[in-house]
């Protein structure tokens, strides 16, 4: 059997958490490539339709990570981002998806280290869950 590498879509506010995803990168700190970030101005900005989608065409977790609460650069968006994560989290098990394949995390700008520590620890985490019920039904 083949070795299964996960794929993470990760939505991340373009104020703090691609920030430190920069950071890291210009760093060189290590973490996996297993991560696709979108990156939105807010995370407030994350419709729960972009997160379904994502995990209906395939992708084994979806991450939104965005700046601390109280941060935000518009005002309350991290807050929106918050209460659509908790619904979201509810439903997923009606389409068939493990809660845990959708994590929120709030990484600031100057966190270069705990986003590729929080990578990492996605990365494994899904790997551990296994692939997706829907990745392995786009299998041919």
């Amino acid at each position: 059997m083949e070795s299964f590498e996960p794929v993470v879509v990760a939505f991340v506010c373009n104020w703090c958490t691609y920030t430190a995803a920069d950071l890291a990168g210009t760093s060189r700190l290590d973490y996996p490539p297993n991560v696709r970030l979108i990156r939105v101005m807010c995370t407030g900005m994350v419709d729960p339709q972009y997160i379904l989608k994502a995990l209906l065409e395939g992708a084994d977790a979806v991450l939104v990570s965005g700046c601390h609460p109280g941060d935000c650069h518009y005002i309350n968006g991290n807050y929106k981002a918050r209460r659509r994560i908790k619904l979201l989290k509810e439903i997923l098990p009606q389409f068939g998806f493990e809660p845990e394949r959708l994590q929120l995390t709030w990484i600031g700008a100057s966190d270069g280290i705990q986003f590729a520590a929080i990578m990492r620890a996605l990365v494994a985490q899904v790997t551990a869950l296994g692939p997706s019920q829907a990745r392995s039904a786009m299998i041919v």
